[in-house]
């Protein structure tokens, strides 16, 4: 998505991005990579919940995941970031935009409540329940980043 002549950068080094001919389509493939790592892993150990692959410990599993799904996290957050600091006004006043933040504050608490009640320890109906609605809430996170640029 590049950015119009009425979107105003956040900070001088926004506006290169959003000039530059490579800068924001390098940023769009980091984002991607990042998501894939996130999504990847945590479908994974998502599916460890669910009682596949019960060979490998949930705990073992879980170091390994979460680390990647943190860094991927990361990665899209600050490629993600700084393609909106190079065009603000225009993602503010994008509907798909402004709905992916907000499914990705719901994906967020649901993860914290997910750790938080120790669903890879329990394993319940409870913690099936929410990690299907994780990876439902990645997806959605997904399409709604992909509509960005046809709404």
């Amino acid at each position: 998505m590049a950015a119009s002549v009425n979107s105003v950068p956040v900070f001088e080094g926004a506006a290169w991005i959003s000039a530059s001919t490579w800068a924001y389509p390098v940023l769009e493939a980091t984002h991607i990579v990042g998501i894939a790592m996130l999504l990847g892993s945590l479908l994974l150990l998502e599916l460890r919940v669910w009682g596949f692959g019960v060979a490998i410990p949930v705990r073992d599993l879980s170091r390994l995941a979460l680390s990647v799904s943190v860094a991927g996290f990361g990665l899209a957050a600050l490629s993600g970031m700084l393609m909106f600091a190079s065009q603000p006004g225009e993602l503010l006043a994008n509907r798909a935009f402004l709905i992916k933040m907000g499914v990705l504050v719901v994906a967020g608490t649901n993860a914290a409540l997910f750790h938080a009640r120790d669903g890879l320890t329990r394993l319940d109906a409870v913690a099936r329940f929410q990690t299907a609605a994780s990876v439902g809430l990645w997806i959605g996170v997904i399409i709604l980043g992909r509509w960005i640029a046809y709404l």
